[in-house]
């Protein structure tokens, strides 16, 4: 039987502390509290952290830095505490982004919601109101993976390919969201539209979410959406934020 967390390196760029082998909301939570840990203890070795769905990882010259000497550093932090409950990092940030389902402009939702085992009223209702967590990010620039959502969409994939969908649309699988970057191909199902824009390239932070950031996507009319479209040019989307702490 594996034991988790499993400390190993990465060619010669850098060490790779995994937390599980597929994902779960407490290996995604070891991940991001871990990587906290590592960014505070400011070890020169480091110059840059990440995490995916259940992993950490830490940038270092290994061919300047032994490997031996960090795994025993990762080794004495790991046995600090018991990472699978720890608390996740604070200054993380709530978004609020308001999204159009089903219509001509989350055409899937029927579709999804049929898969689901559960009518499109209810789809949109569990899905506007649960609370998700960026769980990584990845695909495309700034582009989140959000999760978990309830057992009821632990649905698959698409067996075929929707040739494109638009920038800011919402689509769904395997207890997952995700909001699109960009116009793009996708296996997901398309059940909304928002006006979030995820890469942001002429801000100062091009990435508007973080690994950790939770979101809420309540429900709007198109007419809503519109008005955001036309008011809005922060690319928030209509969006409002709190700080968690």
């Amino acid at each position: 039987m594996t034991k988790w967390p499993q400390i190993r390196t990465v060619g010669l760029s850098g060490i790779l502390i995994s937390f599980a082998d597929k994902m779960s909301e407490p290996a995604n939570r070891a991940a991001l509290a871990f990587r906290a840990a590592v960014d505070a203890q400011d070890w020169q070795e480091v110059s840059e952290t990440s995490t995916s769905l259940v992993s950490t990882f830490l940038q270092i010259d290994l061919a300047a830095t032994p490997a031996e000497a960090m795994t025993e550093r990762l080794s004495d932090l790991i046995a600090q505490q018991d990472w699978f409950a720890a608390p996740l990092p604070q200054g993380r940030t709530l978004w609020h982004v308001p999204t159009v389902y089903g219509t001509d402009l989350g055409p899937q939702l029927e579709e999804a919601a049929e898969v689901a085992g559960v009518d499109p009223d209810t789809a949109i209702k569990e899905v506007s109101e649960s609370r998700v967590r960026v769980l990584t990010i990845g695909f495309a620039p700034g582009q989140p993976y959000m999760g978990e959502l309830s057992k009821t969409w632990d649905i698959p994939r698409q067996q075929g390919l929707t040739k494109s969908v638009p920038a800011g649309a919402l689509v769904i699988a395997i207890r997952q969201l995700i909001v699109f970057t960009n116009d793009t191909p996708t296996g997901w199902r398309h059940i909304g539209q928002t006006a979030f824009q995820t890469f942001r390239p002429k801000s100062q932070q091009p990435f508007a979410l973080s690994p950790g950031d939770e979101l809420i996507f309540p429900a709007i009319t198109t007419s809503e959406l519109k008005n955001i479209l036309a008011k809005d040019a922060s690319g928030n989307g209509g969006a409002t934020t709190e700080v968690l702490t």
